[in-house]
């Protein structure tokens, strides 16, 4: 497990850090409470792999895609507005993850079960501070047990 500690005013710090310790992982479930910062977060995780442009939630969509230049394609998921896990097989959720791009769900406890076997989990706390605590455990399987 990797503990990283935020605030708003080292986030983009804090995600170049997650990205440098996360080696090939590509997949990850983002929990957290509502208002935890996951989507703050990912946002900052895009800008850190070069995505320009607007990055919003995609809990309407679904999913939105981001071009992330060298660093290929990010895919940003949102199964808030899920009622059933087969619900994400209607867009082609496993393509997605398919893809060798980076793919960060937010709200992943809705459908757990179509996430692929090496997906890191991604624990976001709201510390006393104010700032958040971000954990990142790796798969069973992974290079970073």
């Amino acid at each position: 497990m990797i503990l990283i500690e935020m605030s708003l005013a080292n986030i983009d710090d804090a995600a170049c850090t997650f990205l440098q310790k996360i080696g090939d992982c590509r997949h990850f479930a983002f929990y957290g409470s509502m208002g935890a910062g996951k989507t703050t977060f990912i946002k900052a995780l895009c800008r850190a792999l070069g995505v320009s442009g607007a990055v919003t939630s995609p809990t309407f969509a679904l999913v939105n895609e981001y071009n992330a230049g060298n660093n290929g394609m990010v895919y940003h998921f949102d199964f808030y507005r899920i009622n059933k896990p087969t619900e994400v097989f209607d867009f082609g959720c496993e393509e997605y993850f398919a893809s060798g791009g980076y793919c960060f769900v937010e709200w992943p406890e809705k459908a757990e079960i179509v996430l692929p076997l090496d997906t890191c989990h991604v624990d976001i706390k709201e510390l006393s501070s104010g700032n958040r605590e971000v954990s990142i455990t790796f798969p069973p399987h992974s290079l970073h047990q």
